[in-house]
């Protein structure tokens, strides 16, 4: 059996371990092979002779697919798998199998990572003493920016699945309240401090604005001029879920005319972040590289399931399909 994996450095760039699938048959690693579709003929070259392959971003069309014959199984490593032709390989009887959940506890944390850095701007604050502004001070303290307490704030939370539900937990332990938006709300989860609440009623009562909901038709855009002009003067918007969740031209607006006070995110519309990114000209910004899922607790979790996930299907009784 022949094991290709087409883009594996960003889940192992070296502190994790293939072997495990090893045990298997042939394994080979690419580190990186091609991100747009356009570069089929590399993608099909490596694949070409693979039982299975494994993939995280590494796009796979039918017409890629055709030139594989040996092709049975397709181990996406992610969640998210429309990189993946997934009704043309159900048709050449392709299993293709996701990694559902395994990140959760990392991105909430990360969530509030970029909330507490713009609450305080610790690494600026920090770097400003190394800088020997603090010893050359006339007072014992100072601050670069206004310092935030996050207790009796509102937090609103749109997509209260695992992810959206952890970060509620966190905001609860800082002493805020949540409202929650969800297409499938579970009531069972109010109590004094969580609620769930229509979008306009979120918009309208939260001093800081989390995304953790998927990205589809109807969620693609939702942030933007008309949702942004219903929030609150000052608001602060958090996006580590999907980048085109975000209109980015209209974040920054907001973000310039101060109605948005500070935008954290770590996910934008395109991937790595292209130069002419409307949002890189904003000064009350935080952009980080899509790291939210990258603790390496978490990708051992994800390595674990993804091997799971193969083992499963070499039983014949596959699971976390997403064609099935």
């Amino acid at each position: 059996m022949k094991i290709v994996v087409l883009d594996g450095y960003t889940l192992n760039p070296g502190d994790l371990s293939w072997e495990s699938f090893e045990k298997y048959g042939e394994v080979v690693v690419h580190d990186r092979t091609a991100y747009d579709p356009q570069e089929k003929d590399l993608i099909i070259e490596r694949g070409r002779d693979a039982d299975v392959i494994l993939l995280n971003k590494t796009p796979l069309s039918k017409e890629m697919m055709d030139q594989m014959p040996n092709l049975k199984y397709i181990g996406v490593l992610a969640t998210g798998y429309n990189i993946v032709d997934v009704e043309a390989a159900k048709e050449k009887g392709v299993v293709v199998s996701n990694i559902p959940t395994y990140g959760t506890t990392a991105v909430a944390q990360m969530a509030f990572a970029l909330l507490l850095e713009i609450c305080h701007h610790v690494g600026e604050h920090s770097q400003a003493v190394f800088n020997g502004e603090w010893s050359r001070n006339e007072d014992w303290c100072f601050w670069k920016h206004p310092l935030i307490e996050l207790a009796d704030k509102t937090m609103g939370i749109i997509g209260y699945g695992r992810i959206g539900q952890n970060v509620g937990k966190i905001a609860q332990a800082f002493g805020m309240k949540v409202l929650a938006n969800d297409y499938n709300p579970n009531y069972d989860l109010e109590n004094e401090s969580v609620r769930f609440v229509e979008l306009d009623e979120l918009y309208a009562k939260s001093d800081v604005i989390s995304l953790h909901c998927p990205l589809f038709d109807s969620t693609k855009g939702m942030i933007n001029k008309n949702s942004i002009s219903k929030m609150k003067d000052g608001v602060i918007i958090l996006n580590n879920s999907r980048g085109p969740l975000i209109v980015e031209e209209d974040l920054l607006e907001g973000l310039n005319s101060g109605k948005v006070y500070y935008a954290g995110l770590d996910v934008v519309s395109t991937e790595p972040i292209k130069e002419d990114n409307p949002l890189l000209k904003a000064n009350n910004a935080i952009i980080t590289p899509h790291i939210s899922w990258a603790p390496k607790e978490s990708r051992q979790r994800l390595m674990d399931i993804a091997f799971s996930n193969f083992e499963a299907f070499l039983q014949d009784k596959p699971v976390n399909v997403v064609n099935g």
